[in-house]
């Protein structure tokens, strides 16, 4: 799959704000300050074009990106990048907005074909088990994509890599996906991982 074009289109805080031109898409959630912008920039491999921010919880809106590649089954799509959860600095009202916003794109979407959880390399929290829990009981099986993976050195990969299969119940070492902004590892594999989302409700 050779990437043609990306376009940021539009930041949205309401479903009415959403692109209405019925393309797939594929949601990116992940708790504050996860990684979710370096990932999206790497994936996409521009620069710049989700903002990255020290501060957690930066991304207070839901913002879609529409993709263009060369692959005919896959064409058009929009990845949405959801706002982080877990971050309790965040103004309570701010919180109490995003959360019914974020549920009922992830419950009522129509064009939405897929989820990435995305969790740090080095450990999960509390957040992530409740959130990948919710995700399978709306009907959504997300695929795990653990970040930041050149924090861990080669030795540490595995016993991190198998916490996080086992603390998120994970049903095979497949449906985790390690990969690294940085060095761009992982970028392949997720890349597959995306195109089976899309491609699984056309057979």
């Amino acid at each position: 799959m050779k990437i043609v074009s990306v376009e940021f289109i539009r930041s949205c805080d309401g479903p009415e704000q959403f692109p209405d031109d019925r393309l797939p898409e594929v949601a990116f959630v992940g708790r504050s300050n996860v990684g979710k912008s370096s990932l999206i920039n790497s994936l996409l491999n521009r620069k710049g074009l989700a903002k990255v921010s020290s501060t957690p919880g930066k991304t207070r809106t839901i913002n879609f990106f529409r993709v263009t590649t060369t692959d005919p089954s896959a064409r058009r799509f929009y990845i949405v990048d959801l706002p982080g959860y877990g971050y309790a600095k965040v103004a309570k009202s701010v919180r109490s907005h995003w959360r019914p916003m974020i549920e009922r794109y992830l419950v009522s979407r129509e064009q939405l074909r897929g989820v990435l959880l995305l969790v740090d390399a080095r450990g999960t929290e509390h957040h992530d088990g409740t959130t990948i829990q919710w995700l399978q009981q709306v009907g959504q099986q997300p695929v795990v994509v653990a970040t930041r993976l050149d924090k861990l050195t080669r030795g540490a990969r595995r016993s991190s890599l198998g916490a996080i299969q086992e603390s998120l119940n994970l049903p095979s070492a497949a449906a985790l996906v390690p990969y690294s902004s940085v060095t761009h590892e992982g970028r392949d594999e997720l890349w597959r991982a995306i195109r089976g989302l899309l491609l699984k409700d056309q057979g």
